[in-house]
């Protein structure tokens, strides 16, 4: 009886200590040396992920692996996708990982004002995309950062992109405030467009908006540099001063050489400058000039305006830019 009992309390202890190496070699740091890619194609199961998780050295032993999923998981089904399998994870967080579909997700990031044909430019550079794309319609993008897995096709982010401006064009139109000067949703991305490439300063969008819808309303140009640029560039960098030349050009984006809107957007522009021209700011100025910080003085006459420009060209002058 005594020996039954001793026995009985190594048996006890034995399996105590069993638990406690397993619950171990479950949850604690495993054998990666460092972050690996773990493919799992559609339909694969767990089994066929751990095999090449212990080719990868990020397991120990596949089938140790697989009993003690039993054990210690459940029977969620793992999700297809690219894995980032970090370095020593345990054999507990890559069942997560696996079950939750955390897969490693790769990003394209459209700035705004991006034109684009550097849309295109990046869309085609990214990664792991597959298939081609044609530059798309100018204004047709919502500057963001997109997200996409191994696999998509460019044509499927592409979609998103323009699926995003159409939904937030849509949304932005239905609360603009009333007697603006653009009368449907393509006119105030036309606007939205230039105000993007205008200013650099958030705080001046809602004004250098305010501006352009005064001049509109007076059927003044609205002689916009950046409109001068496009027809030229397709919205890429000049690289140099502009020619008068360019400044004389009647093709249908000069708004030097002609009243109103241009026939179409120069960029893609960002929420904030469509929300800036569906509701600019109130303001008398009709004319803004660089102030040399990155920013603008805005003037109510021509008078006012003319003072501003010899004051920038003296700046310029100082700085041996003229």
């Amino acid at each position: 009886m005594r020996k039954f009992g001793c026995f009985g309390v190594l048996l006890i202890l034995a399996l105590v200590g069993a638990a406690f190496w397993a619950a171990q070699l479950w949850g604690g740091p495993g054998p990666g040396a460092q972050n690996t890619t773990l493919m799992v194609a559609q339909g694969s199961t767990l089994t066929t992920a751990a095999r090449e998780l212990e080719k990868q050295g990020a397991i120990r032993d596949a089938d140790l692996f697989l009993r003690m999923a039993r054990v210690f998981g459940d029977d969620t089904p793992i999700q297809a996708g690219e894995y980032r399998v970090p370095a020593k994870i345990s054999q507990s967080d890559l069942l997560k990982m696996l079950q939750g579909g955390r897969t490693l997700q790769r990003f394209v990031m459209i700035p705004e004002g991006m034109p684009s044909i550097m849309v295109h430019e990046r869309l085609m550079a990214a990664e792991q995309l597959q298939g081609e794309v044609e530059v798309p319609a100018e204004g047709s993008i919502l500057p963001d950062s997109y997200a996409y897995n191994r696999g998509d096709t460019r044509q499927q982010v592409l979609d998103r992109m323009q699926s995003a401006m159409d939904k937030y064009l849509a949304e932005a139109w239905a609360r603009r405030k009333p007697n603006i000067a653009v009368s449907t949703p393509e006119e105030a991305l036309i606007l939205a467009a230039i105000v993007e490439k205008e200013t650099s300063k958030p705080e001046e969008r809602r004004m250098v908006a305010g501006v352009y819808s005064n001049r509109l309303k007076r059927g003044m140009p609205l002689q916009a540099d950046p409109t001068v640029i496009y027809p030229v560039t397709k919205g890429k960098p000049l690289g140099r001063r502009i020619l008068r030349s360019e400044l004389q050009a009647k093709n249908g984006y000069n708004t030097y050489a002609m009243a109103g809107l241009p026939e179409g957007p120069i960029a893609n522009p960002g929420r904030a400058s469509i929300d800036a021209v569906l509701n600019p700011e109130t303001t008398n100025a009709l004319y803004f000039v660089a102030d040399g910080t990155g920013g603008h003085i805005f003037a109510d006459t021509l008078e006012q305006h003319n003072a501003n420009v010899q004051k920038w060209y003296a700046l310029r002058r100082a700085r041996g830019e003229m």
